[in-house]
């Protein structure tokens, strides 16, 4: 090293000039890497050009899998190093603008949020209509499209209710997105669901339930399935977790049995005293679950005893619309009344169970008499007063 003011050679390490004593004055070392925050620049493998890359704002996401990945902004392409470093600065104002996340961030915060109050089988049927969005679940939820959202319901749901699920659960994702102004709320509105193609349940029909009343009083005791279902409104998972302690024989109600709503789990299950002795034969001593195989053992002896009366092969869900249909037509009893004893949230599922015909309306309309109060006279007769 030679001293910068009397140009001799001296020692590399020396703070002195051995000659002169002129002070050596070291200069630190230029650090190669760049501050935190500032990014890097680098060159892939195999290329002579040069990348600009930083980190994201927004640091972190989280795939389908839940595993968590640092997310990148880049540029490529510099034929110099100093040029990707100038470009630093761009890429760090661009970033500060925030840009949306995918449709799956809203989904992790429904499911996690709004959609823990919903009934569990709600809660399910999200969680299928979800499954079935995954083409998309990845995609910035505003840059998604009414074509894109079509699509993917039309691909994954061919039939009414699962597209409806799927219809129902982006709209409360871009109701969400809408919050923190990245989407339009009402976009998953113009998704266009399949006809609802639903055939109406029948209920089994007076004569079908006396054939069911003969074949159990015969002697044929699996026929009270089929009437205890029809008395009771009662569900076919409901009957596979009956229990004979649930059964209050002194107050005709049925505790505990309920499923699926709210309403249902916290409502009794109301019984005719027709139907006690049918209940009674079907529990004997048993404290415990009735049936052993659930629901399995009551498809079996529920279809033979149909068969064994001689009625139409009907599902046992038909029967808890015989159960509204009876209790719709009787038109003394108040839709609010038939609500609680079906175990409905409101009056408008009358609509969808209770199926009467025309011989039950023109029974109806029969019962609107002339005078308040007054039995109508017989055809062609007059009445007392007009004697």
């Amino acid at each position: 090293m030679l001293c910068p003011r009397c140009n001799r050679e001296i020692p590399d390490d020396a703070l002195l000039c051995c000659y002169c004593a002129r002070s050596i004055t070291r200069q630190p070392r230029a650090s190669r890497k760049l501050p935190n925050g500032t990014g890097t620049v680098f060159q892939r493998k195999g290329q002579t050009t040069w990348t600009a890359q930083i980190t994201d704002p927004d640091g972190w996401f989280i795939d389908e899998d839940g595993k968590r990945y640092r997310r990148y902004k880049t540029k490529g392409g510099f034929k110099k190093k100093t040029d990707a470093l100038k470009y630093l600065e761009q890429l760090r104002q661009e970033a500060k603008e925030k840009t949306a996340p995918p449709l799956q961030a809203y989904w992790k915060l429904y499911s996690s949020g709004e959609m823990d109050k919903l009934s569990g089988s709600k809660q399910t049927a999200y969680k299928i209509a979800w499954g079935k969005l995954s083409s998309i679940a990845t995609r910035r939820v505003d840059l998604l499209t009414v074509a894109d959202l079509r699509s993917v319901v039309e691909e994954n749901a061919p039939t009414f209710y699962p597209a409806r699920d799927m219809k129902v659960l982006l709209s409360h994702l871009f109701t969400l997105a809408a919050a923190d102004g990245f989407a339009n709320k009402d976009l998953p509105s113009f998704i266009n669901l399949p006809e609802k193609n639903e055939t109406a349940r029948e209920a089994f029909t007076e004569q079908e339930q006396a054939a069911l009343w003969r074949c159990y009083e015969s002697g044929y005791a699996d026929a009270g399935i089929p009437l205890i279902m029809i008395y009771t409104g009662m569900m076919t998972g409901e009957m596979a977790r009956l229990e004979g302690s649930m059964v209050n024989f002194d107050s005709n109600t049925i505790i505990g049995v309920g499923l699926k709503t709210k309403v249902r789990k916290e409502s009794p299950v109301y019984f005719p005293d027709d139907i006690k002795p049918v209940l009674a034969e079907l529990i004997g001593e048993n404290t415990g679950r009735i049936f052993t195989r659930h629901k399995e053992e009551i498809y079996d002896r529920y279809y033979a005893a149909l068969e064994k009366a001689g009625v139409r092969k009907l599902s046992p869900y038909s029967c808890r619309h015989t159960t509204a249909t009876r209790l719709a037509v009787t038109n003394v009893i108040a839709p609010q009344t038939v609500q609680k004893i079906m175990r409905w949230s409101s009056t408008k599922m009358l609509d969808r169970y209770a199926h009467p015909d025309n011989a039950d309306a023109l029974a109806a309309i029969q019962t609107l008499n002339a005078k308040q109060g007054e039995n109508p006279a017989p055809s062609g007769e007059k009445s007392s007063q007009q004697a």
